[in-house]
């Protein structure tokens, strides 16, 4: 009896709240669930999850007006991943995603499950950005990609004689094109323990450089470990 009366004075109208907190200027922070590709509306469809996994999300689900939403922060890895079916473009092969797995220790946090991995598909995350208005970018896990002498983006798909520069929403189309790369040196330099932006290899830097100038949106962190000293600001 007493436990359940103590959940009671946890139960409250949670837009209120949230929108009071808003009028006393109380920063929140919200973070999403999943990501864009699987979003009912704008991902891979039918391979999506059923709710809206977008930025929009956030008022859908909070009672937060879209209006009073101040920025929109991306969080991509370095590299591409997916869980389950599903197309996907710029998947490894066999031997290379077991190596990238395993360094960046791709499995589910509850169930365990490995996700796939691919290169760095810049053609989503320019779709991402927009459908969410991203303004600013966090490339999470760069240390993963340390020991490959040779990087892969993915700026484009070819399908019969056309060519895509943006994610396209006919399936038949994402599941049978071929992905077009540009690519650039790895590092193969260890980058665990670089604590500043100017200390990465050069060309790291280059790397996250050229993501930066293909999508048209700034980064302002990097992880290099999952520590939180890891974390890198980009100033």
């Amino acid at each position: 009896m007493h436990l359940r009366e103590g959940i009671k004075d946890f139960v409250c109208d949670t837009a209120l709240l949230l929108n009071k907190a808003i009028e006393k200027r109380k920063p929140i922070l919200f973070e999403g669930a999943q990501g864009t590709m699987l979003d009912v509306d704008y991902g891979t469809y039918p391979f999506v999850t059923s709710s809206n996994a977008t930025a929009g999300g956030a008022s859908t689900g909070t009672g937060i007006g879209p209006a009073r939403l101040d920025k929109v922060v991306g969080v991509v890895k370095a590299y591409t991943t997916r869980v389950g079916e599903g197309p996907f473009p710029t998947e490894f092969s066999p031997d290379m995603m077991k190596e990238i797995r395993i360094r960046g220790g791709e499995f589910g946090a509850t169930t365990g499950r490995p996700r796939r991995c691919g290169w760095f598909d810049a053609c989503l995350l320019k779709h991402s950005i927009m459908v969410n208005g991203i303004s600013e970018i966090v490339v999470t896990k760069l240390d993963v990609l340390d020991e490959l002498k040779r990087i892969k983006i993915c700026v484009g798909y070819k399908y019969k004689d056309k060519v895509y520069e943006q994610f396209t929403g006919d399936i038949d189309v994402f599941t049978n094109c071929e992905p077009i790369y540009e690519e650039v040196d790895g590092w193969v330099e260890d980058t665990t323990n670089v604590t500043s932006f100017i200390k990465l290899p050069w060309n790291a830097k280059n790397y996250l450089k050229k993501i930066q100038k293909i999508l048209k949106t700034k980064i302002v962190l990097i992880s290099v470990g999952s520590k939180r000293k890891q974390t890198i600001i980009v100033e």
